[in-house]
Parts: C-alpha cells; sequence; structure tokens
C-alpha cells in the first residue's frame, strides 16, 4: 500500500472540501493516485449528498440584495439543519449572489434559477455536510423606490415607497417587527373576517348582554382584528400613539407594497432528545 502523505491529504481536501478522514481513506483505495482519490470522493459525497437531502433544513438565512438605483429588490432564503451552519461565510456569500441573480434575471421559480446553481448547491452540501436548500425567493420592482432590512440574518423586508429616506428605514424596520399579513383592511379576505366574526360573535353571546349590544363588541372586534393584521392598521412601532397609516401621511409619504420572509416559518421542525441521540450513539459503539 502506498504511503499515504499529511500533504497528499492536505491536498486532496483543499481540492473537495471534505473531511482529512474521508481523504485519507479515499486516498489509501485509491493506492496513493489523487485523482482517483478525488472521483471516489465524489461519489461517496454524491451519495452523502443525498442522503441529506431527507433531512429537516428549518435553520439558514435571509439574503437580500437592492439594484443601485432603488428600484428592483429581491430576497431568497436559503435553509440549512443548523444554526451554526446558517453562520458559514459560504452558505452567506452563496445567498447573497443568489439574491443579485433573482434581482437581475427576474426567474420564474426556484427551479429556474439553472442547473449551474443546483451544482453550486450540491457542491456545498457535500463541503459542509449538512442538507441546504433553496426554499423561496421574492422580488420586488418598485413604482417609487426600495428600502430594505434584515434582522440579522432571519428576518429579510423590502418596502416600495415614496418620501424620506427615513421613512423606508422605518417602514422596514415595522414589518420585520409587526409581520403585517396584509397592506390594509381591504385586502383582508372575506372567509378570514367571517371566520373571526363567528368567534367573536360567539364570544360575545355567552356575555348574555342584549343583541344590539353584541353587535357593536362584534364589530368593534372585527375592527381592531383587520387593523392588527393590516399594515396601515397597526400602530407603529415607533410611536404606538399612530397608526402607520398617520405616520405615513404626517411624513407626506406613501407605501407601495411589501414584501419579507422568516427563515424556517411554516416549517416543521423535527424535535430531537440530544441526550437520548448521545446515549444512542454510546451504546451502538
Amino acid at each position: 500500500m502506498a504511503e499515504i502523505s499529511a500533504s497528499l491529504v492536505k491536498e486532496l481536501r483543499e481540492l473537495t472540501g471534505l473531511g482529512m478522514m474521508e481523504c485519507k481513506k479515499a486516498l489509501a483505495e485509491a493506492g496513493g493516485d489523487i485523482g482517483k482519490a478525488e472521483e471516489l470522493l465524489r461519489i461517496k459525497s454524491g451519495a452523502k449528498a443525498s442522503k441529506a437531502a431527507g433531512r429537516i433544513a428549518a435553520e439558514g438565512i435571509v439574503a437580500s440584495h437592492v439594484t443601485a438605483d432603488g428600484r428592483i429588490g429581491a430576497l431568497v432564503e436559503v435553509n440549512c439543519e443548523t444554526d451554526f451552519v446558517a453562520r458559514n461565510e459560504e452558505l452567506l456569500a452563496f445567498g447573497a449572489s443568489l439574491a443579485g441573480m433573482v434581482a437581475a434575471d427576474a426567474p420564474a421559480d426556484v427551479s429556474a434559477l439553472g442547473a449551474s446553481v443546483e451544482e453550486r448547491r450540491q457542491a456545498l452540501v457535500q463541503k459542509i455536510g449538512e442538507n441546504i436548500s433553496i426554499r423561496r425567493f421574492e422580488r420586488m420592482q418598485a413604482r417609487g423606490r426600495i428600502a430594505s432590512y434584515l434582522h440579522g440574518t432571519k428576518i429579510g423586508v423590502l418596502v416600495d415607497y415614496e418620501g424620506p429616506d427615513e421613512v423606508g428605514k422605518d417602514l422596514a424596520l415595522h414589518v420585520a417587527f409587526a409581520r403585517p399579513r396584509y397592506m390594509n383592511r381591504t385586502e383582508v379576505p372575506a372567509d378570514v373576517v367571517e371566520r373571526e366574526r363567528a368567534i367573536l360573535t360567539a364570544r360575545a353571546n355567552e356575555s348574555g348582554k342584549p343583541a344590539e349590544i353584541v353587535a357593536k363588541m362584534v364589530e368593534g372586534g372585527l375592527n381592531k382584528f383587520t387593523g392588527e393584521i393590516s399594515l396601515l392598521g397597526q400602530p407603529f412601532v415607533k410611536d404606538d400613539k399612530q397608526t402607520v397609516e398617520k405616520m405615513l401621511a404626517a411624513s407626506k409619504a406613501k407605501l407601495h407594497a411589501f414584501r419579507f420572509i422568516v427563515v424556517g416559518e411554516g416549517i416543521e421542525k423535527k424535535a430531537s432528545d440530544f441526550a437520548a441521540e448521545v446515549a444512542s450513539m454510546v451504546k451502538a459503539s
């Protein structure tokens, strides 16, 4: 068997980005031939990537990009399995490049990002050893101009507005904090309103008050509900004495649209018992 030097292992590790022991084993199997060892690792790493794809990736990042003229913005969510990997510089760079691509190319959906992006994703999976997925993106072409806000790497916001710079920043910050579902009350779907009306009516009827009082209670409750889930009706994050709508009016500003992404929202995370996992590993060994 050919002697496997540390420098050879290091070279293969730099070529593949895989672990030292994996590289050493591949070199031994290939008789010290670094080319054959790299091929072996590609085969084995491909199997690892396939296995990783079955694991839940509920952590991750949101990356953003706004064009220099402020007219086009994009948010991209890239998921991974652990918060540790979510801080990986290569993952962050991958997300940033995707956001720039979405802004520039306006793909129809994630699958339209192309084969080269998929190759980069697979290479990242092989190098990092976790399932990594491009879950979704939002692209906005502004009627006014775009302000963006990233809360760490977990929440990303774009707002299309007209007015002072400070208003755009404040709007984006507010959206990250309040996470409104609609722009204004009129956008709230009728079925959402009726479902809430039924709940409020049942609750008000239990009070035993006259029908006309119950009706007023229900309407008051609906008014509060639609205000809380609609951006313009929400209390402004920097001054809860006024709504976002009133803040905009006072600033002579206008909001056209908003988009936001929260990492992992809607993904069912698998509960894990770390102690049990360790005990299981010890028992298996």
